[in-house]
């Protein structure tokens, strides 16, 4: 049972973008299967991960109805875990899940199956019980949301980011506004997600000159006296902030192709997000 549960997890985290979500979807699915007679089904494995992308796709419905009031951010995972019996190389980057809310619940599966784990049209529309035609529309679709062309499913390691954030890190302790200045983007945009538990100063910030302000503002007012650790979040690299033993804040970076410059900061301080990562 654990072996096709770990292998199933990616494909309900990419559509659903929550840990604990994903992983009652695949112990849903797998206990039902166990429980009932499946001595007819030829393709145990491709029947799981049927069962599972509509299983997910009906949970993330759900889910976007109870969210549609605020802004919302997928919970992020750690995929610097070497040892971990799930193939992390098939979660995709925090950036794509971002972009991928703009999507409905279909339109990221099909994007998803695709994109991801390389299934051709006939294959989604076997998952989906869709024509080839109408999954090769719904991906169409899709990319044209989100500008696909910009975010990769499974970006490069990004130890080499370690430095950078080394001196991101630096230039905030120190108030170097100069020197953080360089290093953000001129239309960097900043993100944050209480979950509706905490508050946040701002959901979301736009422009160089605005973010350094709200940066600086955070760090002075609630971080400067917090540990801070370096770590890699869905393939990209990101901070942890520790509060003691308590993982209060992580922030999830997007760097340009220069590995140069800022472009998307996004804030997760949602205690329930946060849980697992810690």
């Amino acid at each position: 049972m654990e072996n096709y549960q770990d292998k199933l997890f990616p494909f309900a985290y990419n559509i659903v973008g929550s840990v604990e979500d994903a992983k009652d979807v695949v112990q849903d699915v797998v206990i039902k299967h166990y429980a009932s007679d499946s001595a007819g089904i030829d393709n145990v494995m491709g029947y799981l991960v049927k069962s599972v992308i509509n299983h997910a796709i009906n949970t993330k419905r759900r889910n976007q109805k109870i969210v549609a009031d605020r802004l919302w951010l997928p919970e992020p995972m750690a995929t610097d875990r070497s040892d971990a019996n799930i193939n992390r190389e098939e979660i995709i980057s925090y950036s794509l899940l971002v972009m991928l809310e703009k999507l409905s619940a279909r339109e990221r599966a099909v994007f998803i199956l695709k994109e991801a784990f390389d299934y051709s049209h006939s294959e989604i529309g076997d998952v989906l019980d869709i024509s080839i035609e109408n999954a090769r529309k719904l991906l169409s679709r899709s990319k044209k949301k989100i500008r696909s062309e910009e975010y990769q499913c499974a970006p490069a390691n990004h130890k080499q980011s370690s430095s950078y954030l080394n001196d991101y890190i630096k230039a905030i302790k120190n108030g170097d506004v100069k020197s953080l200045e360089k290093m953000l983007s001129e239309d960097i945009s900043l993100t944050a997600d209480g979950g509706g538990q905490i508050k946040v100063v701002r959901e979301l910030t736009e422009g160089r000159k605005l973010s350094l302000k709200i940066l600086f503002y955070v760090f002075q007012t609630y971080q400067e006296f917090q540990t801070i650790k370096i770590t890699e979040v869905n393939h990209q690299p990101a901070l942890l902030f520790y509060d003691d033993e308590t993982l209060t804040n992580c922030q999830v970076f997007e760097l340009d192709e220069s590995q140069s410059m800022v472009k998307k900061i996004y804030s997760v301080l949602d205690p329930a997000k946060l849980e697992l990562l810690s």
